[in-house]
């Protein structure tokens, strides 16, 4: 595909050839066998093993420095887990579902079943953040549903995107699995072409424009979107414990992933103690920043810009900022976009830290006297993507989940929902529609045909159903009519 500078409708043109060309070999190959399904998803996940150290310095190099550790776990071991589940379960998952029937149609002979057919072409179009477990993620789901798949990467990690091309291009016949690359243009195009389902993750305000064009399609999508998670901390919890989770979950990836704690709301009075608490687990993890490879940077001026228009807005409109620097170390003469936690007290509901999505690492602290009032704090926003709640009062806990609506839940820890591969994976409202993960993601990427096998009876006819209706299909309607 061309780049963004020298696009044009040829290339729209070629990325719709491939699309006819994926569809006409799925049409071909049905049914796709149990067999077949597992040998692509065994080549995926020798894509992944086979080029895991190429994958980590692709990444790194997008970032401007990303922590190699971080990296095996959150992008290499977070797809290998969906692509070996997927395989161990796939023949169950394909197992058609008997269906109950009324009396006495089943009786009677008549059957009822659900079969899993896949779609046939889905699109994937991945983001930056996590760019290869996002990409090989939902593709476990596609490929077990035994699907063909589309795939358009980052052009803000465009190393990466370059080489999960090259790798997965080698691994796959094209008809198979097709890797577009390319700028916002490419991407529009994409998001355009009339796929048999579409998953999008990113942002909520591109999210918007994805369900557009695949609306003139009638696409139907999976959007993994975003918004601002909350964490409640209980008068219940430990402070220790909880703010070493929180601390840990903001911080990874510097705070640039869709689930991380966006915002804490603690009681009044132990404010002050989560905030040190917040400081101590950080300089414990984390000593040095600048220098230390354990600690990912922000994705580009652009991005760290982004941050510290945040944090001067905060400033300026009355909040306190402690910034969490360990080393005492001069950001002002970096080479990278390394960034600092900053702790934001005291921030009001005008300030832009708390109408957008933060992703970096900024933490605003809001306060609560009741759990109630909490509670009204989270529902009076967008609805989130995650929301997370520490404490051992079991009837608190139980009041918090009933109360409010969000795409997940993490107890006592954050973002850790995300990675059980059984529990589905997915948003509500402006965070996002649609899940996967696991079974759910098979099913996701599956058309579940309803299929009713009548006996030779005529069932019509012994029910009063049928033409010339007269004594008995009115004492079946009366039946049938009772309150």
């Amino acid at each position: 595909m061309a780049t963004t500078a020298s696009w044009d409708a040829r290339d729209a043109a070629a990325m719709r050839g491939i699309l006819d060309r994926q569809r006409a070999a799925f049409t071909a190959e049905l049914p796709v066998t149990a067999a077949t399904r597992k040998a692509r998803l065994q080549r995926a996940l020798a894509v992944v093993l086979d080029n895991k150290d190429r994958m980590v310095a692709a990444l790194s190099e997008d970032f401007g420095h990303r922590s190699t550790e971080m990296s095996l776990v959150t992008d290499i071991m977070a797809s290998v887990k969906p692509l070996k589940h997927a395989m161990k379960h796939l023949e169950g998952w394909m197992k058609p579902e008997s269906r109950r029937l009324d009396f006495p149609m089943k009786l009677l002979g008549a059957r009822a079943r659900v079969e899993f057919q896949p779609k046939g072409v889905i699109g994937i179009i991945s983001p930056w953040n996590f760019p290869i477990n996002l990409t090989f993620g939902p593709l476990a789901g596609v490929l077990a549903a035994g699907n063909r798949a589309m795939i358009k990467p980052s052009e803000f990690t465009p190393v990466t995107s370059a080489l999960m091309k090259e790798l997965l291009e080698a691994a796959f016949d094209e008809t198979e699995i097709a890797v577009i690359t390319g700028g916002s243009e490419a991407g529009k195009a994409f998001s355009e072409l009339p796929f048999d389902h579409l998953v999008f993750t990113g942002g909520t305000a591109i999210g918007r424009h994805v369900m557009a064009a695949a609306a003139k399609n009638l696409v139907p999508l999976t959007l993994e979107l975003g918004g601002k998670s909350p964490t409640i901390i209980s008068r219940s919890a430990d402070i220790g414990v909880a703010t070493e989770r929180i601390a840990m979950g903001k911080m990874m990836n510097a705070g640039q992933i869709c689930l991380a704690p966006d915002y804490l709301i603690v009681p009044a009075e132990q404010e002050a103690a989560v905030v040190e608490g917040l400081k101590t687990a950080t300089a414990k993890m984390y000593p040095t920043l600048l220098a230390n490879p354990d600690y990912t940077s922000v994705l580009g001026a652009r991005h760290r810009e982004r941050l510290e228009a945040h944090v001067a807005d905060a400033i300026a409109k009355g909040a306190t900022v402690d910034v969490v620097n360990p080393g005492n170390e001069d950001f002002s003469k970096q080479n990278t976009n390394k960034m600092p936690l900053h702790i934001i007290r005291n921030p009001t509901d005008d300030m832009t830290v708390m109408q957008e999505e933060i992703f970096g690492p900024l933490l605003p602290v809001r306060t609560y006297a009741t759990v109630d009032g909490a509670i009204d704090e989270v529902n009076r926003r967008d609805r989130p993507l995650g929301l997370y709640w520490f404490g051992q009062d079991d009837a608190e806990q139980r009041r918090v989940l009933d109360r409010t609506i969000s795409g997940g839940v993490t107890v006592n820890d954050v973002v850790f929902h995300v990675s059980a591969e059984d529990l589905p994976f997915g948003g509500i409202g402006p965070a996002g529609m649609g899940s996967y993960h696991g079974h759910d993601g098979f099913k996701a990427f599956s058309h579940a045909k309803a299929i009713y096998t009548q006996p030779k009876i005529d069932l019509a006819g012994l029910a009063g159903f049928k033409p010339p209706y007269g004594d008995k299909t009115r004492k079946a309607l009366a039946r049938e009519l009772k309150p």
